[in-house]
């Protein structure tokens, strides 16, 4: 459920260590989250260590891994996970080494698989920076709405971005 023939989305082991703190630590990325400084190794080690089980953390973290050399090569989570409504917020970072090689859509389906079909999920949704066209496309490919704008939601270096609002429901 977790795998296709090119890839396999599994949790994060001590040896992902690495590839978290250059994920994690890509300041590029900050304005588009919500992460103002970097994190340590020792926090993020911490954090690999003490993964809890997603009604307790309402979040879960998947490493995105390439099957033929077990390469990692990115990060694909489920955060503000709402039990009561069946739903959780999407976020992907695939490694610059990696990107336009459509991982990030094969993690995408992947992920959207197991959330409505095994966690039994009703809704997945997505924040997207407007200018972020790469991931607006992504979503959109894989059958995302977009649901409303968000404006002045990101502070950025010349002011504030707007924020389009994406969700897939289940069809199951």
């Amino acid at each position: 459920m977790l795998e296709n023939g090119n890839i396999k989305l599994r949790a994060p082991e001590p040896e992902d260590l690495e590839g978290f703190y250059k994920w994690e630590n890509d300041s590029a990325l900050w304005s588009w989250g919500s992460t103002l400084v970097p994190y340590s190794r020792y926090e993020l080690k911490q954090y690999i260590l003490s993964a809890k089980d997603l009604y307790e953390s309402k979040q879960l973290r998947f490493i995105i891994e390439k099957k033929q050399d077990r390469k990692s090569v990115g990060i694909i989570d489920l955060y503000d996970f709402e039990p009561h409504h069946k739903r959780a917020a999407v976020g992907i970072i695939i490694d610059r080494d990696y990107q336009r090689n459509g991982l990030a859509g094969e993690a995408l389906a992947l992920l959207c698989g197991y959330s409505f079909s095994f966690l039994k999920l009703h809704q997945l949704y997505a924040y997207i920076p407007v200018k972020n066209e790469p991931s607006k496309r992504l979503f959109q490919r894989h059958g995302f709405k977009r649901k409303g704008i968000l404006s002045d939601w990101l502070q950025a270096v010349d002011g504030y971005e707007d924020v389009q609002i994406v969700s897939l429901i289940s069809d199951l």
